[in-house]
């Protein structure tokens, strides 16, 4: 009897409580758009978290797939990627991104985000976005990293992370993201196949070529020859906080917790990364006799990207093919790159990002369903092989096209010109000795005697 007394008086002291506490609410003057507000910016802020997590795991995937000779400086190269990446884009890359449209090319506001009033929701709600947009930008320059390790000064890395940062990113952005031309003819890149990974792909193909390969990377007759990476479970560890950073990456792009397609963008995601670590897994064990960690931890990559924009104009179906065919795509792409065009890519991110953000764009063409496209607000277009034909697939390749020659050109131009100039390559010899002592005095492992077949 006792006990059910002591049942009743909680229950009603509970529903006292939260009574009051919604009498509180709305005599605060909250309404369904306030809390709407409040929930988008609170999501966008938690994906822009995640994205930046991101940062940790292209860290550890560069690091683990290069020499320990090298850790630190591939450490520092993405730590400075986010810091100085972060004050460009604040002073110029947001407002070339977002800034008012001239002629469909670049902005021309919004700089050193200026626009974004703390004194209203609008201008708070600005303050969330440039953040989940900061960490975007910070990713593309990050990709550039890898491509280029184990070779490139540390003062012309700077250099370069800050023009693609606040320059030869945002364009692309504006483009796409901002209002500009490609967005007005109905280019579909949701979470950033081209935007993010395309620009940081073909850009790393350009820094690698102007950069050159590492020492003994190639023999005198051009064979290729295995500079096998220092920590492959570092690498692995890395490539799980990208998958994870990913559900932000991509999700995140609703721009709005209440948009309940967020469910279906994450399982989307994930099945394309699942999908590209299987197929590559069985494709270099068929090749080569053993299922190859490095590959499979690639392909899982591949899918990633690959879906990254189409995640919420497909189908999980569609999804898995995507990133089947993006884990097929990493490993000929890897072999091609390096044996083929000789061209030094330690941790294959031109492979990854820049070839299957091409395909992944493409897909969206080939894929794209539009009771899934309507639903998230990515566009109700039908793909060629659901009936749509061959217009939005002509839309993509062309856009695609574009930023690949503007990425390529620009980013070539860059490397070229500060290789003439303050140098792009550190000496032999500190190449030789790591640039973790020659350039930042210190050893990543120190005190840990590292044995090898020439000792």
């Amino acid at each position: 009897m006792l006990k059910s007394v002591n049942k009743r008086i909680i229950g009603v002291a509970f529903a006292v409580t939260f009574l009051s506490a919604i009498t509180a609410f709305a005599q605060d003057g909250a309404t369904v758009a306030t809390n709407k507000t409040a929930i988008d910016t609170v999501w966008v802020l938690i994906a822009a978290f995640l994205v930046f997590f991101m940062q940790a795991g292209f860290g550890m995937v560069e690091a683990g797939f290069t020499r320990a000779k090298n850790a630190s400086n591939i450490l520092m190269k993405n730590t400075m990627d986010f810091c100085c990446g972060s004050i460009a884009y604040w002073a110029i890359g947001f407002g070339i991104m977002f800034g008012k449209d001239l002629a469909g090319f670049i902005g021309t506001s919004k700089f050193f985000l200026a626009s974004a009033n703390p004194g209203t929701a609008e201008g708070l709600w600005e303050f969330a976005y440039w953040l989940f947009q900061c960490v975007f930008a910070a990713a593309a320059a990050t990709i550039v990293a890898g491509a280029m390790a184990e070779r490139t000064k540390f003062s012309s890395y700077l250099v370069y992370s800050i023009f693609i940062s606040g320059f030869i990113y945002p364009v692309v952005g504006h483009w796409i993201w901002g209002g500009g031309w490609l967005a007005s003819k109905g280019f579909i890149d949701f979470a950033g196949s081209t935007v993010v990974h395309t620009v940081g792909g073909w850009a790393s193909l350009a820094g690698a070529i102007v950069l050159g390969p590492r020492i003994g990377k190639y023999t005198k007759d051009g064979k290729s020859k295995v500079i096998a990476g220092h920590n492959i479970p570092l690498a692995s560890l890395g490539v799980f906080i990208l998958w994870f950073g990913w559900f932000g990456f991509n999700a995140g792009s609703t721009i709005s917790g209440t948009n309940m397609s967020i469910a279906t963008i994450a399982v989307t995601t994930n099945l394309s990364a699942a999908a590209g670590a299987i197929t590559a897994m069985f494709l270099v064990w068929l090749q080569f006799g053993k299922p190859d960690i490095s590959m499979t931890l690639n392909g899982a990559l591949g899918g990633l990207v690959g879906i990254t924009a189409g995640c919420a104009s497909v189908s999980p179906l569609s999804a898995i093919i995507i990133g089947a065919l993006s884990g097929i795509l990493v490993v000929f792409a890897v072999e091609f790159i390096d044996k083929k065009l000789r061209v030094d890519d330690p941790v294959g991110a031109v492979a990854v990002h820049g070839i299957c953000g091409v395909w992944g764009t493409v897909a969206v063409g080939l894929f794209a369903q539009a009771a899934y496209g309507d639903a998230s607000g990515a566009g109700a277009v039908n793909g060629l092989f659901f009936g749509g034909g061959a217009t939005q697939l002509l839309t993509q390749l062309m856009g695609s096209a574009t930023v690949i020659v503007w990425t390529f050109t620009v980013a070539f131009i860059l490397f070229t010109i500060i290789k003439k100039t303050i140098g792009l390559r550190v000496s032999p010899e500190e190449e030789l000795k790591g640039l973790d002592i020659e350039e930042h005095g210190m050893e990543s492992y120190n005190g840990f005697q590292i044995f090898t077949t020439e000792n």
